[in-house]
Parts: structure tokens; sequence; C-alpha cells
């Protein structure tokens, strides 16, 4: 498998990705945050003001073509910062959860609120609404679909995860936390050998929690938390997306292959600049594996 399986030609600093089958296109997409890696500025200038990039497959994930940018989602003067999409198909159109933060704070002082919008192509995008389910910082939504229909949200408060719920996508109802134990980010929920998985990043690697309901939720251990061997893979795996298909499942992250010294490091350049890379996940003995050094091949296929 191709190693790094992306980079963004722009910036360099692709993060926090989102892999989703365009119905339209008949390819698989690829957005994520553009964190403007090679921007001189003072602090964290380089992680705001950010766009969402998009890159494109048509053989199955194998390869990706930078695109551009998402256009339209602006809904006020001037730049402002959008980070870490999600995106899911239902009835129809394609629902983007994205975090939103005003103009480009130098530290972490913005107000970051969860946005939603709607496209038919994942090109025109419609905003719907600043989600009203807390007034603390919210960041890094995941919606999955309950067994009864109902419409689960994770994302990131008080560097814990939290959820709430909808009957259709628009109106959500905070439901509180879930889980609480050390700092992390980036929730993400999927099933995947007989049982509900949500991986969480801790900036030491994934944690990982099982389930058999979506409700209660045991630890299940960390992955993605040793370097690997291939190219640009010697760091922790950060903020991570699945794409399952039947029994196959693989996970898509982004690593700092600059930061050999720790993930705080940031030092220019090249300790800012990031990878997207995919790894195949297994269910061995109720126990989520990932081998990131195992060779595989990507081949997506298309999806109803």
């Amino acid at each position: 498998m191709k190693s790094p399986l992306f980079r963004d030609p722009i910036y360099d600093g692709a993060a926090d990705p989102v892999v989703i089958w365009n119905r339209q296109a008949k390819e698989w997409w690829m957005i994520y945050t553009n964190r403007r890696a090679t921007v001189e500025g003072p602090k964290f200038g380089w992680v705001h003001g950010t766009d969402l990039g998009v890159a494109s497959s048509s053989d199955g994930g194998a390869t990706w073509l930078y695109r551009g940018t998402l256009e339209g989602l602006e809904t006020e003067w001037g730049r402002n910062t959008f980070w870490a999409p999600e995106i899911i198909w239902h009835d129809g159109l394609y629902h983007m959860y994205v975090t939103y933060v005003h103009g480009v704070p130098i530290d972490w002082t913005g107000k970051a609120r969860i946005r939603h919008y709607t496209s038919p192509d994942l090109i025109r995008w419609e905003f719907q609404s600043t989600l009203g389910i807390s007034e603390e910082n919210v960041i890094d939504a995941c919606v999955y679909r309950l067994p009864d229909g109902t419409f689960r949200m994770w994302f990131k408060q008080w560097n814990h995860t939290y959820a709430a719920e909808s009957k259709d996508l628009y109106d959500w109802r905070p439901i509180g936390p879930v889980i609480t134990e050390r700092g992390h980010e980036g929730p993400n929920v999927f099933r995947l050998g007989g049982y509900y998985w949500m991986i969480i990043d801790e900036w030491r690697g994934q944690g990982v929690y099982r389930s058999n309901d979506l409700e209660t939720w045991e630890r299940n251990g960390l992955i993605l938390d040793q370097p690997g061997i291939r190219a640009e893979d010697g760091t922790i795996g950060l903020h991570a997306d699945v794409v399952v298909q039947g029994e196959e499942g693989y996970i898509f992250y982004f690593t700092h292959p600059g930061r050999v010294h720790g993930h705080n490091e940031d030092s220019g350049y090249e300790t800012r600049r990031s990878s997207i890379q995919v790894a195949k996940l297994e269910v061995m003995d109720g126990v989520l594996i990932c081998d990131r050094d195992k060779e595989f091949e990507l081949n997506l296929r298309a999806e109803d």
C-alpha cells in the first residue's frame, strides 16, 4: 500500500480526514482539515483559518488526486476556521457536521461550534444551522445511526466525549458525557466483527472502546501508538476515520512525520506538516487490532 497515502500539495497539512463514496461522481472522496503548515506566523495561527480540502480516488482508494477546497461554507464576512468534517449520506442528501471557529485566532481562544450543512453532491453546500448542543466549546462530531433509527452524535467537550441525539439529523438533543477518562478528542464510531467500536484520539495513539449496544462502552486497548516502518508513518496516528465494507475495516489517520521527539513539538514547517495514512483493522478474540506495518491492498467498492 502506498505510504503516505496522501499529502496536501498546497499547504502540506492534511489532517482529520473523512472518507466517503461520492454517489454522483462514482469515486471515493477524502475531505479533510486543510491545515496551513507552510504559513509563517505567530503561535497557532497556522491551524486556524483553514478550509476543507478535497481529494478524490477513482481506483478504490489506492491513489488520491487533490481537487481543491469546498466552497460556499462561509456565512459571514472574512476568513474563518473549519475543522474536522463528519459527513454521512441519508435520504438523498449528504449531511456534514463541521467545527467552526470565528476568525483566525493565534491561540486556543476561539469559540468553537458545530455547524450543519447539506449537499446533494458534496460540492454545493447549504448551511442549515449551528447546533445548540452546548454553550461550551464543542468540536469533532461523529454521527452513527442507532438500531432504532435514531441518530447519535459523539463530540468533544471539555477534553472528553459527550453525545447528542436526533430523529431527523436537524434537531439535536444533548444527552451528556460518554467517555470521561483521560483527555482526548476526535471520537469515531463504527461496527466491525460483531461489535460496535469507538476510537478516540488520546494524543498518544487511538484509544479503543467496545460496545454491544452503543450505550455502554468498555475499554479495549490502544492502537497506532507505536511508530510504524512505512514512509511518513513513524509517529503516533492522529484523528482518524474508519471505512467498513463487509468484514473489512480500514482506518484513515494522519501523522506528523517530523515530530519524532513528541506530539507537542512545533519548530516550524517540518514538524507542522502532516500526511494521511491508511491501515487495516481486524478483530481478534474480541479485541480491535491494527498492525500499521502489515501489507494489504486497499480496494474500496462502490456503495449504494
